[in-house]
């Protein structure tokens, strides 16, 4: 196939990737994806290459790599073809573990179609279990002692499958929710931004008792602990900061 030789802008990048406008700029201004033409009227331009470097770029972030790390591999090695490899097998390996969600998935259908309630260890190794056992000895050595601990303890026994499954989706709505406030430009303070905080507070108090402390102290959190950073810096970029502007700035009015 022949390439085309025409640089394309921001725009048209966008318009051809799915990768939002914002999200391009971000990689521009890390250095992770720059396009290196500039035409005659000024304006950068992506080539073939570019756009090659940005496909691998989100192959690595679909297989969980921050964008650290993929800057690492990718300037740590020029080849494309080694990067293809390298990516063709974490997407095998991601494979095997989907289907191994998969299985869990089916088990927890034939479970509700025939009634039968599945044990918290059932419903912790369907949503979300790499998450869980990665950091539960943490959260319980930090937080094991408080009233919000045996609150989320207690409440998440008594969760059925069906509020499991409910949970979920609406943190992921919670998580586009919040993006697109960002990307809207909604400023902290403002009716809509302080919606956004109530609605995230409303998420946390299914487990336990949000105070407006422990909401602010979670939104700090958010920015202290690049894991929470990195959670919420994925979905959309600054997200965290977003996220902890809305939430202070909502008690603080």
């Amino acid at each position: 196939m022949h390439a085309n030789s025409e640089a394309r802008s921001v725009g048209a990048v966008a318009e051809l990737t799915g990768v939002s406008v914002r999200t391009l700029h971000h990689y521009d201004h890390i250095g992770l994806v720059v396009p290196t033409v500039r035409t005659a009227a000024g304006y950068r331009g992506y080539t073939d290459a570019d756009i090659e470097r940005l496909h691998l770029v989100l192959v690595y972030r679909s297989v969980g790599l921050a964008l650290d790390e993929i800057r690492s591999l990718i300037e740590g090695d020029a080849d494309v073809l080694a990067h293809l490899r390298r990516q063709h097998s974490l997407l095998c390996d991601q494979a095997e573990r989907l289907q191994q969600t998969i299985k869990a998935v089916e088990e927890l259908m034939s479970a509700h179609h025939r009634g039968i309630q599945l044990a918290a260890e059932e419903q912790v190794e369907i949503f979300g279990s790499a998450v869980y056992d990665e950091h539960a000895d943490e959260v319980r050595e930090r937080w094991g002692g408080t009233d919000e601990w045996r609150q989320s303890q207690e409440r998440a026994a008594r969760l059925t499958k069906q509020d499991w499954v409910e949970m979920k989706a609406e943190n992921d709505a919670l998580l586009d929710a919040l993006a697109e406030g960002k990307r809207a430009g909604f400023v902290p303070g403002s009716p809509q931004a302080n919606a956004l905080a109530a609605r995230h507070r409303a998420n946390i108090s299914r487990f336990y008792d949000c105070s407006d402390d422990m909401h602010v102290c979670l939104a700090q959190m958010y920015l202290a602990d690049e894991r929470f950073t990195r959670y919420y810096d994925d979905i959309e970029p600054g997200l965290a900061q977003f996220v902890h502007d809305i939430i202070v700035q909502s008690i603080a009015g």
